[in-house]
C-alpha cells in the first residue's frame, strides 16, 4: 500500500505504530498492562459503567440521534414485524409446545453510552506538502477513498449501507481486546458536585489528582467523573431540553496544559460520563476546530473517547474504600464500519 502521508501534524503519533496502523494509542494496551489491571483486583466486585441504552430520552441533546426502536422480526411466511410472542401450536404446528419472540432494533450508534472510534473527527491538513490542506482522518486514511458515504451500497456487499468506514472503525479496538488498568479522577466531589457548566482547567485536575493519589501510567485509560450522568437517570427519559446540552463541569480543551497532559501521559483512551469529554471553545474568526480534545485525540493521538458512561457508583465506590485505580474491560461491539459505538463496559475493584 502507498504511504498516505509525506508530512504528519506535529506532536502526532501518524506512522508510529506503522503506517497502517488503526489502533493508535489503544496499542499501549499490552499483555503488561491486562495484568496491572487484574493486580488492581482486590474485592472482586464489578460496576456497570453504561446508561441503559435508551437514555437520555428523547434528542434534546443531539436532534441527529434517536432512543433506540425496537421491532419485531419478520415471520416465516416473510410477514414484516410479527414474529413475536408466537405460540407455535397456532402458528407453525399442534404439536410444539413452544412460544417465541424475535426483533431487531434501529440503534444510533452514539445515542447513550458509547466509544468514539477514531473515524469519527478528522480535520484538513496538508499532508502530502503541496500548500493545500485537505480533509483527513487519523494517519492519513481518506474520506471517500477510505471511509465511504453518504454513498448507496457504501460497503459493497449488497447489505443497503449507505456509509462504511473501511479503515478505523471500532472493529479494530473490539478484536484488539480493552481491558486494562483504569484509574477514575473524580472531579464531581472536588467540584462539590456543582451542576453548573463549568470548565476544568489543568491546574484544577492537577490539584483533584494529587488529592486523591490518583497516578495515571502509559497505557492507562483514564475516566472523568462529573456526575452529568446521575442526572440523566434522574431525568428518567424526560430530560430538561433548556439545560441539558450544557451542564456539569468539563475538561477545558481550551486550556494548553490540559491538551499537553493527554499527550504526555500516554493514556490509552479518554473517557467521561458528559456529553461530549470536553465543551464548546469561544468564537475565533480564525481556522481553528470546534472541539480541541477531540481533535487531538482522535485526529492526532488516535486515543478513543468515551462519552456518557455511568460512574456514579464506581466513583462512590471508590472514594469509600481510598482507591482510584481498577480493571476495565470495554470493548465496543464487533460491528465492523462504524464511527462511533455502544458498549457495556465493566469495572472490577
Amino acid at each position: 500500500m502507498a504511504k498516505r502521508w509525506e508530512r504528519r501534524p506535529e506532536g502526532s503519533t501518524w506512522g508510529d505504530w506503522g503506517e497502517d496502523d488503526e489502533l493508535g494509542r489503544i496499542n499501549l494496551i499490552t499483555s503488561e498492562k491486562v495484568l496491572e489491571g487484574v493486580r488492581e483486583v482486590q474485592a472482586g466486585k464489578s460496576f456497570c459503567l453504561s446508561l441503559p441504552l435508551d437514555f437520555p430520552g428523547g434528542s434534546s441533546l443531539n436532534q441527529r440521534r434517536y432512543p433506540p426502536i425496537i421491532r419485531p422480526t419478520e415471520d416465516l411466511a416473510y410477514k414484516p414485524d410479527t414474529f413475536y410472542n408466537v405460540v407455535a401450536k397456532d402458528s407453525i404446528a399442534p404439536e410444539y409446545i413452544d412460544v417465541w419472540s424475535d426483533d431487531m432494533v434501529t440503534l444510533w450508534t452514539q445515542y447513550s453510552t458509547q466509544w468514539d472510534a477514531l473515524v469519527h473527527q478528522g480535520a484538513l491538513f496538508d499532508a502530502d506538502g503541496d500548500g493545500a490542506d485537505e480533509p483527513l482522518y487519523y494517519n492519513g486514511f481518506k474520506p471517500h477513498v477510505d471511509i465511504i458515504g453518504p454513498k448507496e451500497d457504501a460497503k459493497g456487499d449488497g447489505s443497503g449501507s449507505v456509509a462504511f468506514a473501511r479503515h478505523l472503525g471500532l472493529e479494530h479496538m473490539a478484536a484488539h481486546g480493552v481491558q486494562g488498568r483504569a484509574v477514575l479522577i473524580d472531579v464531581a466531589y472536588h467540584l462539590n458536585n456543582t451542576e453548573e457548566w463549568t470548565a476544568v482547567p489543568m491546574r484544577t485536575l492537577r490539584e483533584i489528582m494529587a488529592a486523591d493519589q490518583v497516578e495515571v501510567r502509559p497505557g492507562d485509560m483514564v475516566i472523568i467523573h462529573t456526575g452529568f450522568t446521575q442526572k440523566i437517570l434522574d431525568w428518567d427519559k424526560n430530560p430538561d431540553a433548556s439545560r441539558i446540552q450544557a451542564m456539569y463541569p468539563y475538561l477545558d480543551g481550551e486550556d494548553p496544559e490540559v491538551l499537553q497532559w493527554i499527550t504526555d501521559s500516554q493514556l490509552s483512551a479518554l473517557i467521561a460520563d458528559n456529553y461530549a469529554v470536553e465543551g464548546w471553545p469561544a468564537p475565533n474568526p480564525e481556522p481553528h476546530t470546534l472541539i480541541p480534545v477531540h481533535n487531538l485525540c482522535l485526529f492526532k493521538l488516535g486515543i478513543p473517547l468515551g462519552e456518557m458512561w455511568y460512574t456514579q457508583e464506581l466513583a462512590t465506590w471508590l472514594r469509600a474504600n481510598g482507591r482510584s485505580s481498577f480493571l476495565l474491560t470495554a470493548p465496543p461491539l464487533r460491528l465492523p464500519g462504524t464511527a462511533g459505538g455502544p458498549l457495556n463496559p465493566i469495572a472490577t475493584v
